[in-house]
This record gives C-alpha cells, structure tokens and sequence, in this order.
C-alpha cells in the first residue's frame, strides 16, 4: 500500500482518541483507578477498576453523567413523598454492646492510671483502637460524643431583622393535602430560587465600573453561603411547624456569585417564604481580618512548641482558641461579617408527575457535570477578568479556623503547622474552579429519600443485573479490604486494554436492555442507556 501524504495522514483522527470517545459514548469510567480488594470470606485478591467518579472529586464526563442520573432519581423519589420515610435504627448486636463495655473497661482503667499519676498513652492507645472497631463493627459516632463545650453568642435576633412566627413543631417530614371539589387528593411542593445580593451594577455578567464593584462583600459571601442556607432551613422548618425536608443545589450565576434552586416537599405560601428568605441572615463571630499586619517577605515565624512568633518582637502569636475568648470578652464586639440573600426570591408551586416537577428535576441538576467555572465565557476578556479579579479577593480571605490566612492578620491558625504561608491556602474555596464556594453543591436532608447516594447507586446496579439474568454482588461494606495499586504493577493491563473490554461488555449489556425492552415494552426505572 502506498505511503499516504503527511497532509492526509494528519488529518486522520487518531485510533486511541476515537477509543476514548466510543468508551464515552457507551458511558465508560474514561479514567478508572485500579484497586485490588480482598474478600475476606474467599481470601481472594483480585484488581478492580472503580470509576473515577466514587473516588475523586474531579469526575470524567461520563462518571458525571452517570452521577447527575443518580441525583435526578434521588430528587424524584424522595420529592413527593406520601408516606413518613423509615429511619428507625437497628437494634444493637450482642457483639456491639461486648464492645462498649469492653471500652467501659477500658476508659475506668485509664482514668485509675491518670488519678495514681501513670503514665496514660498505653491506655490512649488502647482506647483509640477500640474506638475504630466500634464503628467497624456496625455504630455510628463515639461513643463519648461532643467532648469538646461548643461556643455560644447571645441568639437575640438583631434589631434590623424583622421577626419570624413560629409554629409548633409537628412530628412529622410530609406536608398539607389538599382536596378538590371532585375528591382527589393533592399534595403540593415548592421549588425554591434564593440569590445573594447585590454588588454592583452589572452588564452580561460583568461588572459596569469593577473599580466599584464590592469584590470583598462578594468574596465574603461566597464562602459563607452554605451557613446561610443552612439558616434559612432553620427558619424554614421553625415557621413551617415540621421537619422540612429539602434537594438543593448550588450553581454559579453569569457575575459569577453562588445561588441555590431548592426542592421542598410540602407546601406553604409565597408570601411566608419570602419573609424567611428576607428575615434570614447569618453573622460570621470570628476575629477581625480587616487589618493587615504581615505581608510579602515580612511573615511570621513559626518555632517548634511555641508555634507563630512575630518576626520583629519575637512575641507568640494568639491562638485561635485565644483569639475568640477575646472575641467572646468584648461585650462590643461585631461580627467579622453578616451574609443576607438579595430581592430576587423565585417560589413556584409543583404538583407529582406533572411536566413541570420534571422539568424542575432537570433544572437542579443541570450543571453537575460541570464545575463551578464552567459558567466562564473563556472567550470573553471581561468574564475572564472579572474572575481574576474575584479569585484575587478570595485570595487571602480567611476561608475556615484553619486557614493559613489567619497569619496575615496576627493570628494563629486552628491547629496551625508548620509551612503555612497566607494566601497559599489549599482549600477548594480558594481555587479558580470553585469561585470561593468550598461547600458541596448538592445539599440532601437526611430524611429526604431515606436513602444514601450509594444506595440509589446500589438500586440501579442490582435492577440492571437482575435485568441482564446476574446475580448482585454482596453490598456488605466489611466484606471488602481494598488497598491502592502501586505505580507499574504488572498485573494492571494497560489504559486502553481496559476501556476496550469495558466497552465490550457495555456492548453486551446495551444489546440485552434492548432485547428486554422491546420484549416488556420499556418497563423499568432506567432506559438501557442510562441503565448501562
């Protein structure tokens, strides 16, 4: 065969490109980790690929696909619910009360030590060991619970705030039905709209005068957004009068500030929501970080066992823990900051199974698959510019107790190491593709489908199977021991060794939801595509 001209044989798509492609198109994991799991009931080793999706936060395109399809059937099972999900725990085993006597035993041993003056590690140990098989085994939390007193401010309502009714609670997460005059039952839900205020005037997402525009408000707000709605779900439920349960999501607007689409079950009037929204604010008690004290080379000194020290005086830097105790002595103290929602509040009334509750399941899950920087216009210098310039305001903003940004301001960080540098902190909050917002974007009440993603996960794993004539793995979480592969291990076959034999048994599955669709005329949670 002749050789084909350069020109022609550059203008070829190359073999390995148009694999990855095929793999996404049959919704295969393009970038799977490899991990070998041990059965502890076989003792068989063997190496797995777990999608990239359940094991880090940056997802490939299918893994996100296929994650935002598990959140549409999260959202859509648990949105108009009719009957009080079941959350009452397991009674415990013989074997979990052995345990916590067994630490009983332990902790009164430790405490004799530490009244005779002993030496208390051996027993610390001891205790943190029993501790871990106690959750192994099955328990949730500590047995000890909160050890450490949890700091509180005055919960006066502040005078510029107007005041909320509250209603008595009621022990239940369904809200009213209503009838019509022909006798059917209605039960309808919300869909929620809340955005952050403004910051300056704006045009096509950019600011008109950036010279004006309140970047440090914004930046600000952005980090403290999830206490905000964590607030006005307070709020919620207080005027409400039960456990509101609630799908929401974070996204990006075009000036680049977070807002949330949230889905309620129940109903109560526009009017009350707005009112929450309005009377809903969240006051930030930290130190001040308003006056900068070191910058650029003139940074603190950190010194085994005394922590930071002021380079020129040589005096230790307060602890965090110091600093709120003068934060908290200070009778005139203001808060660091006060985040409120802005004018614009969109509530909408959804009925089950009607266009409208799918095209608003749609509507919150529209942006999972991307990240929050997505929403930039790359070919817009503006946009860019106006990101740049938030990404700076967040730069050296104190994004939790621990951020290294606390050294700019003269304060030691929350459990402050050694090698902190401001503005160098490596939180999400502060990386260009999260905008300031470190919090996750998919916010779940605990009662809203009375299941976990990984169960919604488990469902649509055990139905395909069933589907395909399969039996369904074990889902006991303690069967398994898994352990990372190391760098070169020779059993791990190549990259696209891999996709090709996942895309093959894609293939086969596609093949068979086919033929069973078309015998059963599409019964079934999952269309084959997804399903796959």
């Amino acid at each position: 065969m002749a050789e084909l001209p350069r020109a022609v044989r550059q203008a070829m798509p190359l073999a390995r490109e148009v694999a990855v492609e095929v793999a996404k198109q049959y919704g295969v994991c393009i970038r799977p980790v490899p991990l070998k799991r041990l059965d502890i009931e076989t003792g068989r080793w063997e190496i797995v690929d777990v999608p990239c999706g359940a094991t880090l936060d940056a997802k490939c395109q299918p893994c996100a696909k296929r994650n935002r399809q598990l959140r549409m059937a999260q959202c859509r099972e648990g949105w108009h619910l009719d009957q009080e999900p079941t959350v009452t725990p397991d009674d415990s085993t013989d074997d979990q009360r052995w345990l916590v006597e067994f630490r009983a035993d332990l902790q009164a041993r430790r405490d004799q030590a530490d009244a005779l003056g002993e030496e208390t590690a051996d027993w610390d140990a001891a205790i943190e060991g029993i501790d871990i098989e106690i959750n192994e085994a099955g328990m949730r939390g500590s047995v000890l619970g909160r050890t450490v007193p949890k700091r509180t401010r005055s919960t006066r309502r502040r005078q510029d705030a107007p005041n909320l009714p509250k209603r008595k609670m009621a022990d239940t997460t369904l809200g009213r039905t209503f009838q019509s005059s022909d006798g059917k039952v209605y039960r309808p839900s919300l869909f929620v709209t809340l955005t952050l205020p403004s910051y300056g005037k704006v045009r096509d997402g950019v600011p008109v005068d950036p010279e004006t525009y309140d970047y440090a408000r914004a930046a600000r707000d952005a980090l403290h957004f999830s206490k905000l709605v964590d607030r006005f779900v307070q709020n919620l439920r207080r005027v409400a009068g039960y456990d509101v349960q609630y799908f929401a999501t974070v996204e990006p607007q075009k000036r680049l500030a977070p807002h949330l689409h949230m889905a309620i079950r129940g109903t109560l009037p526009r009017a009350d929501v707005k009112q929450i929204a309005a009377a809903t604010y969240h006051q930030v008690w930290w130190p001040a970080a308003d006056v900068v004290r070191f910058d650029g080379e003139h940074l603190p000194v950190c010194q085994d066992g005394a922590g930071y020290l002021d380079p020129d005086t040589g005096e230790v830097l307060p602890t965090w823990d110091e600093a709120l105790d003068q934060l908290d002595a200070d009778q005139d103290a203001e808060p660091l900051h006060i985040i409120r929602f802005g004018e614009q509040i969109d509530v909408k009334g959804v009925l089950a199974g009607t266009p409208d509750a799918d095209q608003c399941i749609r509507y919150l899950s529209k942006y999972l698959t991307k990240s929050l920087s997505d929403s930039l216009d790359t070919d817009n210098p503006a946009r860019r510019e106006h990101a740049a310039r938030m990404v700076d305001a967040l730069r050296f903003e104190p994004c939790s107790p621990r951020c290294p940004n606390w050294l700019r301001y003269g304060i030691q960080p929350k459990d402050a190491k050694q090698g902190m540098t401001p503005g160098a902190c490596r939180s999400k909050a502060h990386k260009p593709d999260h905008l300031g917002h470190g919090g996750r974007r998919v916010l779940v009440s605990r009662k809203w489908s009375n299941k976990t993603l990984a169960e919604h996960r488990q469902d649509r794993r055990t139905w395909v199977l069933e589907a395909l004539g399969q039996t369904a793995q074990p889902t006991d979480s303690h069967r398994y021991v898994w352990k990372p592969v190391p760098v070169g291990d020779a059993n791990v076959s190549p990259l696209a060794i891999r996709l090709l034999r996942s895309v093959a048994e894609r293939q086969r599955w596609r093949a068979h939801m086919a033929k069973l669709q078309a015998e059963a005329d599409g019964q079934g949670p999952w269309t084959s595509e997804e399903a796959a």
